[in-house]
């Protein structure tokens, strides 16, 4: 995985050049969250998100407007990965516990890039060791691809001699809002105060 930070911060950095030429364009007086962007480029691209059809941790079948009903912290990762995806998912769900105490619903959520081995059972037992209102995503190849091609996410599986593999990914959070889409996108070097803060401002002027 030491590709992580070179790979993930390519591809998002390239995915979100629109966002910089909106914002040149129109301004970011017409932005009602400028004031909570990290960034110029973090918003105004409606080149990240998109729909998605995928399978929950129960089994159901479920769309992008069902799971981003309220608003989201959303991770890419798969439940295998022996130490990034379970730090990052726990400051996740750690700035989820923050924002519930200012009053914040904000649901986290888990979309697996290896859904070979990442069946619902698995996610089942995954999210549940790490939120109570984690949502753990997984389905078909082609749909979990399509979910990672839709919010930029690089990865790329990588198998050894024995046959075993790991899964090199991107490793950005994203906020979503319900009706609105993708906000803001969180580093691994982000805490989860600093995420609950930014997040507490987006949701304040929605």
């Amino acid at each position: 995985m030491t590709r992580f930070y070179a790979a993930s911060a390519a591809t998002l950095v390239c995915a979100l050049l629109a966002g910089t030429a909106w914002f040149a364009l129109v301004g970011r007086s017409d932005d009602p969250f400028s004031d909570c962007r990290s960034s110029a480029i973090a918003g105004g691209s409606g080149d990240i998100g998109g729909p998605f059809t995928l399978v929950d941790q129960t089994g159901a079948t479920v769309t992008d407007q069902q799971v981003f009903s309220k608003p989201a912290l959303v991770y890419f990762g798969f439940s295998f990965c022996p130490d990034v995806c379970p730090v990052d998912n726990a400051r996740n769900a750690e700035a989820v516990d923050i924002l519930e105490e200012q009053g914040y619903d904000v649901t986290p959520v888990f979309i697996t890039v290896d859904p070979g081995r990442d069946t619902s059972q698995v996610m089942a037992d995954y999210v549940a060791n790490m939120h109570p209102r984690m949502i753990g995503l997984t389905g078909s190849l082609e749909q979990t691809k399509a979910a990672a091609d839709a919010y930029r996410v690089y990865f790329k599986l990588s198998e050894d001699r024995r046959g075993e593999y790991d899964v090199d990914h991107s490793t950005f959070t994203y906020l979503v809002l319900p009706q609105k889409g993708f906000a803001e996108f969180f580093r691994r070097e982000v805490t989860a105060d600093q995420i609950a803060t930014k997040v507490a401002c987006f949701l304040g002027k929605t």
